[in-house]
């Protein structure tokens, strides 16, 4: 790393704080990170709940036409994303919950904690869209 000579010290250039470039990736920072994004992923998803709430306020016409939307390839995209960061973000909650409760936080625990949130999350979204697909006559 670079050096910098001020009043005489030799001092090392290094991040302040933990950085993405020094540390190697763990399953921890992994599920971590996408607990932030999934989110602010749910924070879009509320706002497109609320146009959702508003077009069947406005009438059927409006509505009609979100609901059009809603089963268009990009639509069905978004529903199915936000269905992932929902089961995701709850189960990965319900994990730092029992964090927070001082469970869990040993290595193999966390690891495998961390795998059970990504096999539920994928459980939950897959029995999710079959019900909704079965509950409309589609399948």
């Amino acid at each position: 790393m670079a050096e910098s000579q001020s009043s005489g010290v030799k001092r090392h250039l290094r991040p302040v704080s933990p950085h993405l470039q020094v540390y190697k990736p763990q399953l921890t920072s992994f599920t971590s990170i996408l607990h932030r994004f999934t989110g602010i992923a749910l924070s879009a998803g509320v706002l497109y709940l609320l146009c959702w709430l508003l077009a069947a306020a406005h009438g059927a016409e409006s509505f009609d036409r979100l609901q059009d939307f809603n089963g268009s390839f990009i639509g069905r995209i978004l529903l199915f994303g936000w269905s992932v960061a929902f089961f995701y973000h709850l189960l990965n909650g319900i994990r730092h919950l029992a964090w927070d409760a001082g469970f869990g936080f040993e290595l193999p625990a966390a690891t495998k904690s961390g795998y059970a949130v990504l096999i539920g999350t994928a459980v939950l979204t897959i029995a999710a869209w079959v019900i909704g697909y079965f509950q409309m006559g589609a399948l």
